[in-house]
């Protein structure tokens, strides 16, 4: 039996014929899609230390923060999950320098398809990244803007007619029906004309472009069986988990047993054995 231990991060993916996984466990990396069809067990050893200042807490805030990590750090904000609301656009950012590298730059607005067609937004250093994360099975960019606040303001007017949230459990139970995104995209452009306009009247004719040279993106998950009956694995409520690994998607493990979001224990100090 091989055994590796540390506080987990989420996993780093790979785009290729199928995205390959590591797991970062502390200073070490254990590539996952080798174990897929094996008994895995993942022991939480009781510790958590927070992903920004590293110190040891009893609980994890938003995905592994210490409470006053959680508190004080822009990456925290509410405005994360709403950038419509951005803080820094506003001139209230907890960290003004940390809006300035990571919101006040060029985003993509992108169509995907998850648990069915949805409309996301990404900085440019994460795609893939953001589409493999969501467990999309396609993805496409339709528009590049100046800033993380415009691409809120362009996401919230195309969510009136695309969904903006996956249904992960869904997600989980197969593959999508194929979409195709360049219609769906060309069809949003001709129902948004207006408001497109309006937007690049207010901040500018180069603040939006409108993408229309992608391609879309296929991504293929190394899943060997979906479950029929999502059942969530929880650290917090069980401290060992352990089945046959019956694949990746997203930031899930697909166990016989339940899937576990890695993601959502990030800080965990985990024992992982095979």
């Amino acid at each position: 039996m091989t055994q590796n231990e540390g506080y987990v991060a989420k996993m780093r993916t790979g785009l290729g014929d199928l995205v390959q996984y590591d797991l970062p466990l502390g200073e070490q990396t254990v590539a996952l899609n080798p174990l897929i069809g094996q008994t895995v067990r993942l022991e939480f050893m009781g510790a958590i230390q927070c992903v920004a200042c590293s110190r040891l807490t009893r609980k994890s805030f938003n995905q592994g923060y210490c409470y006053p990590c959680f508190k004080k750090l822009a990456q925290c904000d509410t405005c994360i999950m709403s950038p419509e609301r951005c803080h820094f656009a506003a001139g209230t950012c907890r960290e003004p320098e940390w809006g300035e590298a990571n919101c006040n730059i060029d985003h993509f607005v992108y169509l995907a398809n998850t648990s069915g067609l949805k409309v996301g937004i990404t900085r440019h250093s994460q795609i893939p990244t953001r589409w493999i994360d969501q467990g999309a099975s396609q993805a496409l960019p339709i528009a590049r803007v100046s800033s993380r606040y415009l691409s809120g303001l362009l996401e919230v007017q195309i969510g009136k007619s695309v969904a903006d949230k996956t249904a992960w459990q869904t997600m989980l139970k197969g593959a999508p029906e194929s979409v195709d995104l360049i219609a769906k995209r060309d069809e949003i452009k001709a129902l948004y004309i207006p408001e497109l306009a309006q937007l690049q009247e207010i901040h500018g004719i180069q603040s939006i472009q409108w993408l229309e040279d992608q391609t879309p993106v296929d991504i293929a998950f190394p899943v060997t069986a979906y479950p029929t009956k999502v059942k969530a694995l929880n650290f917090d409520k069980q401290a060992i988990v352990e089945g046959c690994l019956m694949g990746i998607k997203g930031q899930y493990l697909i166990f016989d047993t339940g899937v576990l979001n890695i993601r959502k224990f990030g800080g965990y100090k985990l024992r992982l054995s095979y």
